[in-house]
């Protein structure tokens, strides 16, 4: 069978179709549900629709939707919602007492595309002005986070001022615009962060540090949010609405131990407890419900630090943790592997970690390895191999990142003029290797400057 979906973030917008999965029972659920909503909120209206509605309406109403296609359901509430709109509009010009009823019309409308795939939600913002307005609401947001209801897309940047998204869910590639072109933030370094409904992308202009935010609301890239203490080379990773970033250097080059927390739903950013240790090139993820900044270069030296700390939100307190960092070295740890070690740390990427159902992985570049980190006894174990055609110069290049119960990896070889770029995906288990598959491919450049994972 049959669906129609709408491609988000895309101008101009257009319909496309999708298969259904026959196993996606939740959809029904929600198709289901969202018949539910509209089916109540518009009993009380139908005596007032026109009669070519009117009767239309209810004969939507009377039908036995247990024995219809998905696709025709779906249909059928993209034509009940214009009668709502409709009705909406007659009643807001002619009965003043309408307003208490719309707002819990729209309640209850929320709480029905809280169940509905990121992939739908622009079918259903194409259909009128209500519904458009709740899908760009952020309140939908909080309420799908607030029930559990996270999708993830992938965000990437092959190209200096460009990123484009891929949506596993809906199996589907979406334009992102073209970042405001700005020579020297384009040549600077730059870190990624997507929390909330938001891409933070960091980076320098001739004077200052600069943030451009990308919201999937809007559609649209903005600039002019400032840290408290600015920052570059910092590790970051957020958890729903909330993220951290800590270390990093300042405008002047100085390795920095504090760190801040940023509110996307306030767009705030609070100071908090700075580390133990000061570091840069440090990488950080959330695990069990805290914030974790692993390995990165201190102060003094170039060699990387082995040592990881972990943040309490709750305690707002660090606690160090020594020889967290996994081994990256193609030796086996002899004299000459650790000088080779040392002497490359400065050249080589931060620790390319992630973080699938609370369990921590790494990838190490050098031996095209995954391992998996024991809390209980700080070791790590190999798990698998990374994918074969996914290459990096010293760790640039490639990603390495959780994507709900998945690990990923964006890359692809090296070529010279070209190539294309390749997502490829795993589901870790207990016990078993790593089973990679291509989830999809594309032609572009190969070197992956940024990624982020957005979940919401």
């Amino acid at each position: 069978m049959r669906r129609l979906t709408f491609i988000m973030l895309e101008a101009p917008s257009y319909l496309v179709s999708r298969d259904l999965p026959s196993s996606c029972e939740e959809e029904s659920k929600w198709i289901y549900n969202a018949h539910c909503v509209l089916q109540l909120s518009l009993k009380k209206r139908l005596l007032d629709a026109t009669d070519e509605e009117g009767s239309f309406a209810k004969k939507l109403l009377r039908v036995d939707h247990g024995s219809r296609g998905e696709s025709e359901k779906i249909t059928d509430i993209l034509q009940l919602a214009k009668i709502y709109q409709r009705s909406n509009q007659s009643q807001q010009g002619g009965d003043q007492q309408s307003s208490p009823v719309t707002r819990l019309d729209q309640n209850a409308l929320l709480n029905c595309l809280a169940h509905c795939s990121l992939s739908d939600f622009g079918s259903i913002a194409s259909t009128n002005k209500t519904f458009r307005s709740l899908i760009k609401d952020s309140e939908l947001y909080r309420l799908r986070r607030a029930k559990g209801i996270v999708e993830h897309w992938i965000y990437f940047s092959c190209r200096l001022l460009e990123w484009e998204a891929y949506d596993p869910n809906g199996d589907r590639w979406l334009r992102v615009p073209k970042m405001t072109f700005n020579e020297c933030f384009m040549c600077s370094d730059k870190e990624s962060l997507a929390v909330g409904t938001e891409l933070l992308v960091f980076g320098k202009e001739i004077m200052s540090h600069v943030i451009y935010r990308y919201s999937i609301l809007t559609n649209t890239w903005t600039s002019g949010m400032q840290m408290n203490v600015p920052r570059c080379l910092f590790g970051s990773a957020s958890l729903g609405e909330i993220a951290v970033i800590a270390g990093g250097c300042d405008p002047r080059g100085r390795i920095l131990s504090s760190a801040e927390l940023y509110n996307s739903e306030t767009g705030e950013w609070t100071v908090i407890p700075s580390m133990n240790k000061a570091r840069k090139m440090c990488s950080s993820v959330f695990m069990d419900g805290n914030f974790y900044c692993i390995g990165g270069i201190g102060e003094g030296n170039s060699k990387m630090l082995m040592c990881g700390e972990v943040y309490d939100l709750k305690k707002k307190t660090w606690t160090l943790i020594p020889n967290m960092l996994p081994e990256r070295s193609n030796g086996g740890g002899g004299d000459q592997a650790k000088e080779i070690a040392a002497a490359t740390a400065a050249s080589e990427a931060p620790p390319l970690v992630a973080v699938v159902k609370d369990e921590l992985y790494a990838a190490n570049y050098a031996q095209q390895e995954v391992r998996k980190y024991d809390k209980r006894r700080n070791v790590w174990n190999k798990v698998g191999n990374l994918p074969e055609r996914a290459s990096s110069m010293n760790g640039w290049g490639m990603a390495f990142r959780a994507c709900g119960d998945q690990l990923v990896v964006v890359g692809g070889p090296r070529a010279i003029g070209g190539g294309f770029i390749e997502i490829n995906a795993c589901v870790p288990s207990e016990g078993t290797q790593l089973h990679w598959r291509v989830l999809a491919s594309k032609p572009s450049g190969n070197f992956v400057y940024n990624c982020a994972v957005m979940g919401c």
